[in-house]
């Protein structure tokens, strides 16, 4: 396994405005973990993949900014150049994050000291200091180096390096506790186990942890795939929008993975390649530890293209001027981990319906085509959210208790803005229901449910029941003195 080099930018997603380097910051993302901290923060105690609650119960000072990775690859391009310079083929993991196999520039600069100090050199131009490096043979012993570089480590026994590391370096908290609780706490004691008790008790994930505490990274399994895989495309005239970029970096991702699915496999690295209007050609491999998939592929193509594009028109560095007249996205890891297909499972129509949906978002834009899923909620228009097809489920709380809540079932139709809904009350109970132009006895009727509203936010509470009647059931809200429907039942 070839030596590799990694340079980390614990605190990338912080460098801008709204992160005060005055006080303890914080970024998280998508799942509301923090993936960086400052120094102030670090030395408060917080640390990457707490949750953000943790966090800030860890520091209460702490100021949180949410993590905006397209900005954050964008910002990150220069520095990616620098690196370029030196050593022709990077992988990009994430903004703020680079892997490189040294063994050529090694050998051209003469050893991995003067190299290290070259890239040290030409980085701390760009951005000043704040970066560590780590080296080590593979990406995995790599990174757990250059998290405790200051700034740099060379690993010269990757073995002996990871042996005393803490079992939550796998990066699985869930896998970590586990290991745990049968009494390994480290990677040195998780190595000595035999191998094949451990992928017998865990599977798959635990043959990787295995080998990673072995100081064996991960190995994509060479496969014979067709070189025409290769997706790309063509524009004229040349591709300079950033919503276009995105529209293509999907379709042309849900291609690419649609066809190595075919063959039972998926990519951990892939080759973006972009030829400009005025001739010049950009590459960027990107990797990623798992599988990629259409969405994740999709978001690294957009990234990059942005950055590029973004670069050329502010001028910023060497970047795609005058638009993308062609665009390759070529596989290079190539693994069958994580592809498994159910007897039942329809790759091929699961693909063109994908495909269809493709199409149609990039004609009727990217809001036209929507998703739903339940979450928890009190009223039932607070029970679904939607999110853009293609997009990250968003992780819902549906658990919660939720008082006041609407029983089941629920409305089959909820109107956006619920309309006035004329009622006759006597004594509290409803007698009457107005629809259209006559009026129709109430049958029978529940509530109500009691619903407080946000009134630190100065919206009212409302009282909620249930009307049957002949003509249908329906659900109300009161709210003073004027009753409204918020939802029909069929």
């Amino acid at each position: 396994m070839g030596r590799t080099l990694c340079v980390w930018y614990p605190d990338w997603p912080l460098r801008r405005p709204d992160a005060p380097p005055d006080r303890p910051s914080q970024a998280v993302g998508e799942d509301n973990r923090v993936i960086a901290v400052n120094l102030l923060a670090w030395e408060a105690g917080v640390r990457h993949g707490m949750r953000r609650g943790e966090a800030e119960a860890v520091c209460p000072t702490v100021v949180t900014v949410a993590s905006d990775p397209a900005i954050e690859a964008v910002r990150f391009e220069p520095v990616a150049r620098a690196i370029e310079e030196l050593i022709p083929k990077i992988e990009l993991a994430a903004p703020g994050l680079v892997f490189a196999p040294v063994a050529g520039a090694v050998n051209y600069y003469g050893g991995e000291q003067p190299l290290v100090d070259l890239i040290v050199k030409e980085v701390d131009k760009v951005t000043g200091s704040g970066f560590k490096i780590g080296l080590a043979s593979g990406p995995f012993a790599a990174q757990r180096a250059a998290e405790r570089a200051d700034p740099l480590l060379i690993v010269e026994d990757d073995a002996e390096f990871l042996a005393s590391l803490e079992i939550a370096s796998l990066g699985s908290e869930e896998l970590a506790a586990t290991f745990r609780w049968l009494g390994i706490t480290t990677l040195g004691a998780l190595a000595e186990l035999p191998r094949d008790a451990v992928t017998t008790r865990f599977g798959q994930l635990g043959t990787q942890a295995h080998r990673l505490a072995n100081g064996l990274d991960r190995a994509a399994q060479a496969r014979r795939i067709p070189p025409d895989l290769d997706v790309e495309e063509s524009f004229s005239p040349p591709l300079e929008n950033i919503e276009q970029a995105a529209f293509v970096a999907r379709a042309m991702a849900n291609r690419l993975v649609s066809e190595l699915r075919a063959h039972g496999a998926a990519p951990h690295r892939v080759e973006v390649t972009a030829e400009a209007a005025d001739g010049t050609t950009r590459v960027r491999t990107w990797r990623n530890r798992d599988p990629f998939d259409e969405a994740t592929l999709a978001e690294r193509v957009r990234w990059q293209l942005r950055a590029w594009l973004d670069s050329a028109r502010f001028r910023s560095g060497p970047g795609i001027r005058g638009g993308v007249v062609r665009l390759r996205i070529a596989p290079a890891d190539v693994s069958d981990t994580g592809r498994q297909l159910a007897l039942t499972d329809d790759a091929r129509s699961v693909a063109e319906a994908e495909r269809a949906l493709i199409q149609t978002q990039a004609i009727v834009g990217i809001d036209g085509v929507m998703q739903a899923k339940p979450k928890g909620g009190r009223a039932p228009k607070d029970q679904v959210e939607w999110y853009r097809w293609g997009e990250e489920v968003p992780d819902s709380t549906m658990s919660a208790p939720w008082p006041g809540r609407i029983p089941n079932p629920s409305p089959a139709l909820v109107p956006p803005e619920p309309p006035v809904l004329e009622v006759e009350w006597d004594g509290g109970m409803p007698t009457r229901v107005r629809l259209g132009s006559r009026w129709v006895e109430v049958l029978s009727w529940a509530g109500p449910w009691r619903d407080i509203g946000r009134w630190w936010e100065g919206q009212r509470g409302c009282d909620r029941y249930q009307i049957v009647t002949s003509a249908g059931a329906f659900l109300c809200e009161v709210r003073g003195t004027v009753t409204y429907l918020a939802g029909v039942y069929d």
